[in-house]
Order: structure tokens, then C-alpha cells, then sequence
């Protein structure tokens, strides 16, 4: 398969209106992705206010959908994956009272800052219910003068990835303050599903296609909810 080959001779048109699609505008869903780890030895308390949190901020207005994922392989890490109906709703639940509270009681727990990131969304489908799957959140890091080509290699893996047997979700989103930074959000109906994609033949090709022009590692990170 040479498609990623061919994709890099006329990223140039195809890439067209990525500029916008990179950033939450105001009436589109505005994303966020938090990594938070916590000491060993306060896993279960942060279990504990993760739980609460989650609770909470999916009666708040606006949220489309609020999952708290635990690490696979390394228990006391966590991330919270945010859907809201636009930028609005999103701040309106970070300036509320339960989340503040909800920071003041971990901030004590943490071994590393909490590391809240703002996306918008580049290639998105419908949500659907995947609160038993296997989750990966991978983070990409493209070179800015290859930005074009790198969203292309991007795109056609997320096309080949919804195909392969299992997988429930594969989404890429795009940072707010730096768009060549960008996070692919994927479900699986199993473990073996996500190990299968990780081996298949597209896969290997794009890991290969990106990497000169890549600016970090390819960073995967496997969860499971909460």
C-alpha cells in the first residue's frame, strides 16, 4: 500500500481548511483532555474524587460527554476526556464551584502539575457509548512546516482505523494553542482489538510516514474507564 506516498505529493489541496478546523470556535464543541497522576499511595482517594467529579459535571449545562479513564499498567495515572457543546459551557463548568473544589482536594495527591489541554476538533464522529471499551489517547506532535502533509498521513489513518475489526471510535483532535499538536482519542471493544490495530499493515505504514516529521515521541497512553 503506498497511499501515504501518494498523500504527501498533494497535501497541499488536501489539507485545505484545516487552518479553522484546528481551533474550538465558539458555536462548535469545544474538547479537553487532562493527564493526571497521582502518588501510589493515594490512588483510591483520587479514585474517589475522579468518581465524584465525573458525577457532577455530567448534570452540568452543555456537556455532551465526561469520561474518567484510569492507565492501563500504571494505576495511579488518569485522564479525563471532555466533550461540551462549545467553549462557553466549558468555562462556565470549569469556574464552578464543584470543580474547584474538586482541584483544591486533588492538588495534594499530585506527583506532576495538572495538565489540562484544550482542543477543537479535526476528524469527529457522533459519539456513541463506549464506557466499557479500551481507550488510547495518543499524542502527535508534528512539525510546524510539515503540518499539512501531517494531517493528511493523520486522516487517512483515522479512514483505514474505524475500519478495523472492533474499534468503536478513533478521533483526532487539535490543540487550541498549538494546532500541530494534536491528540488521536480511539475505543475498542477489546484489548486484542487495540493490539491488532496497533500491528496492522496501515498502521505501521503512517507510524513510518510521520515520523520525519514529527517533533516528540509518538506518545500512547491505554486506559480503562471508571
Amino acid at each position: 500500500m503506498r497511499i501515504f506516498l501518494h498523500l504527501a505529493l498533494g497535501s497541499a489541496v488536501l489539507a485545505l481548511g484545516f487552518g479553522q478546523a484546528g481551533y474550538a470556535q465558539m458555536n462548535e464543541p469545544a474538547y479537553v483532555i487532562t493527564y493526571i497522576e497521582v502518588t501510589p499511595t493515594a490512588t483510591e482517594r483520587a479514585i474517589e474524587l475522579l468518581k465524584a467529579h465525573g458525577e457532577a459535571s455530567r448534570d452540568d449545562d452543555g456537556n455532551a460527554r465526561f469520561q474518567v479513564l484510569q492507565r492501563i499498567g500504571r494505576p495511579n495515572h488518569f485522564a479525563l476526556l471532555e466533550t461540551w457543546v462549545d467553549t462557553e459551557a466549558q468555562a462556565t463548568h470549569a469556574a464552578a464551584a464543584h470543580s474547584n473544589t474538586f482541584r483544591m482536594n486533588l492538588e495534594p495527591l499530585l506527583y506532576s502539575p495538572y495538565d489540562e489541554r484544550k482542543h477543537g476538533q479535526v476528524e469527529v464522529r457522533p459519539s456513541i457509548d463506549d464506557n466499557n471499551a479500551i481507550y488510547g489517547l495518543t499524542h502527535v506532535d508534528i512539525i510546524p512546516t510539515y503540518l499539512d502533509p501531517g494531517v493528511d498521513y493523520v486522516r487517512t489513518l483515522v479512514a483505514a482505523s474505524r475500519k478495523d475489526a472492533g474499534n468503536i471510535r478513533f478521533d483526532v483532535l487539535a490543540q487550541d494553542s498549538r494546532r500541530n499538536h494534536m491528540t488521536l482519542v480511539e475505543s475498542w471493544e477489546s484489548a486484542e482489538d487495540q493490539a491488532a490495530h496497533s500491528t496492522a499493515a496501515h498502521t505501521k505504514e503512517f507510524r513510518a510516514a510521520l515520523l520525519p516529521l514529527s517533533g516528540s515521541l509518538y506518545d500512547e497512553r491505554l486506559y480503562r474507564p471508571l
